[in-house]
């Protein structure tokens, strides 16, 4: 079974640059726009995908963390890049 197809209007501007991009990759314009698509989660997909991933957190640490607490820590990877970036500073000939 097929899938049904529908028309979205675009500026030709937008249209062509589509094509090109499709092109590039192979693909037709559907293709690519479908494959853009799939790669952008709904809110409702991203709220999903955190809520199971605090769960797995919450089960390898073995401490139920509520969401308001997973909401108040602190960004741990963030933090990392900003140490990160100050040593680099830090360093002779590092970045000003």
């Amino acid at each position: 079974m097929a899938a049904a197809n529908t028309t979205i209007q675009v500026p030709r501007e937008t249209r062509d640059h589509l094509a090109q991009l499709a092109a590039e990759r192979g693909m037709t314009i559907g293709q690519f726009v479908e494959a853009i698509a799939a790669e952008q989660p709904t809110a409702a997909q991203r709220a999903e995908r955190l809520a199971a991933d605090r769960e797995v957190a919450r089960r390898l640490i073995g401490v139920d963390l509520s969401d308001q607490e997973f909401e108040e820590a602190p960004d741990i990877l963030a933090n990392l890049h900003k140490m990160a970036a100050a040593k680099a500073r830090a360093k002779p000939g590092g970045a000003s």
